[in-house]
């Protein structure tokens, strides 16, 4: 039992993300304060690493550092399609893809990650001036997700993001704290 529970707090280190049961302004507000900072946040922690410990697993059978960031701008630059589709698109029914696949492409698992974090900057400068010019109705518009079988509305998928932008970030500063890397 121990042993799942080492696994679970490397695999989610921040936790798994949990829907909040009203989406206050304030909470919309946290979202995108996380969302528009993990850019900068991700580059400190990562861009000065070697090749050894970019490629280095963040946990057993877990991505390296590389390819978590290298998922980042893949996921990424699809959530910012999924917000655009959804803003213009009544549901529009979006198309999942196979994140550990993408992830062992040669682009997620051998190539350098300073084009990842200029992708992750760009998007993430266009996503959080669509964010903070959306009103009511645009955070309640949504997406169908195919493999969920419902209508995620972007106010949820806002959450869902800076929760992602946060648990991939701590993969990447605990394992450097376990490691004890600078």
């Amino acid at each position: 039992m121990v042993i799942f529970k080492v696994m679970d707090q490397l695999r989610y280190p921040i936790g798994q993300y949990i829907k909040p049961s009203n989406f206050t302004n304030e909470i919309l507000k946290d979202y995108v304060t996380v969302i528009q900072g993990f850019p900068a946040k991700l580059k400190a922690e990562t861009e000065h690493l070697p090749n050894d410990q970019l490629d280095t697993p963040y946990r057993a059978q877990g991505w390296t550092i590389r390819q978590v960031v290298n998922h980042c701008a893949d996921s990424h630059m699809n959530a910012f399609i999924r917000f655009k589709l959804a803003l213009t698109e009544e549901n529009p029914t979006i198309t999942p893809y196979k994140e550990a696949l993408w992830a062992e492409l040669a682009d997620g698992k051998t190539m350098q990650i300073h084009p990842s974090l200029q992708i992750l900057d760009g998007v993430h400068q266009r996503w959080v001036k669509l964010l903070k010019n959306f009103g009511y109705n645009e955070w309640k518009r949504g997406f169908f997700h195919p493999e969920m079988d419902r209508v995620i509305t972007l106010d949820e998928s806002t959450g869902r993001y800076a929760w992602h932008c946060s648990h991939h970030l701590a993969h990447i500063t605990f394992l450097k704290k376990r490691m004890r890397w600078q």
